[in-house]
């Protein structure tokens, strides 16, 4: 299967957001617009930490849970028109995403637009915070149609004038690695003239949901917004699943990102210039995937994301 080459890449962390509030290089601080920590301990391990976010995180002191689980998060987005009033935290962060990859790639929206762009989406669980909001009637009968995954490539579709081949993966790394290796298929085929993978996971919502998760998540989970442009490239890529085998050891950067995983670890591939192949892995319910690249996948690269 023939290699696709990334022309623009866009990641939203936070992780990054969380050490920009910290304070700024000269000791100053970062701003309001910058992510927050939601962090919750066991009964018995003392307070429950920083609580931020909806009003039903802030009765988790009194749940009885396993471990300490934190959560980076990422602010809600200020985009303007009145389109986007009510629009979900998870649909903002798939615009903004897609805005970062854009200046990434040093181009202009009109350049997405239209149908010779392909726009393939993944998510493990950036439906759960608009469905437990119906759920509850928080979110209002309006807000019935963002229960379902399809609205935020919809949301990206119309903001950006998307109207290529279209899919939807439900799942955590191994599923965007396989949007990939589509990406690359339906290139190669000539489906398109470039594609995008959107991948957008967001917890705080549903924080206390995850903290009563039996498994207890070692580490932190990282809400995250990343989008990907695949154009043709040369090479070969090859992609490579099973299930079972040994655990998985910790997730690179130290946190959780689910589906947005890849595309966080192929941003910071990108950030250290190596050239050469470049080979992506990732975990999800005792499934190891792996996407191998076999030559240097990117023929334009701007200015980080």
């Amino acid at each position: 299967m023939g290699a696709p080459a990334i022309r623009g890449l866009g990641v939203l962390s936070g992780a990054e957001a969380r050490s920009a509030t910290t304070g700024s290089a000269d000791g100053g601080s970062a701003g309001a617009n910058c992510g927050d920590s939601t962090q919750v301990k066991s009964a018995d391990g003392g307070s429950a930490g920083a609580i931020s976010g909806p009003p039903h995180t802030m009765g988790l002191k009194n749940e009885t849970v396993d471990r300490k689980l934190e959560i980076l998060t990422l602010p809600r987005p200020d985009r303007p028109g009145d389109r986007f009033r009510r629009s979900t935290r998870e649909c903002l962060l798939a615009l903004a995403a897609v805005d970062a990859m854009l200046e990434d790639g040093k181009a202009s929206r009109e350049a997405i637009a239209g149908e010779r762009t392909a726009l393939l989406y993944v998510t493990a669980a950036a439906y759960g915070a608009a469905n437990r909001a119906f759920i509850e009637r928080r979110g209002g009968v309006m807000h019935f149609a963002y229960t379902a995954p399809a609205v935020v490539p919809a949301e990206v579709a119309i903001e950006f004038g998307v109207a290529g081949p279209y899919g939807i993966l439900i799942g955590g790394a191994p599923a965007t690695l396989r949007a990939i290796a589509q990406a690359a298929r339906l290139l190669e085929a000539g489906g398109c003239d470039r594609v995008l993978v959107l991948a957008v996971e967001i917890f705080e919502e549903c924080a206390d949901l995850y903290t009563r998760h039996r498994r207890a998540y070692r580490w932190p989970l990282v809400e995250t917004a990343a989008c990907l442009w695949l154009e043709r490239g040369a090479g070969a890529i090859s992609l490579e699943s099973a299930r079972g085998g040994r655990p998985a050891a910790g997730p690179a950067g130290g946190g959780e990102r689910f589906a947005a995983g890849p595309l966080a670890d192929l941003r910071d591939w990108r950030a250290r210039a190596t050239a050469g192949p470049v080979e992506l892995s990732g975990r999800w319910r005792g499934e190891h995937a792996r996407l191998h690249w076999s030559r240097e996948i990117v023929h334009a690269r701007g200015s980080a994301a």
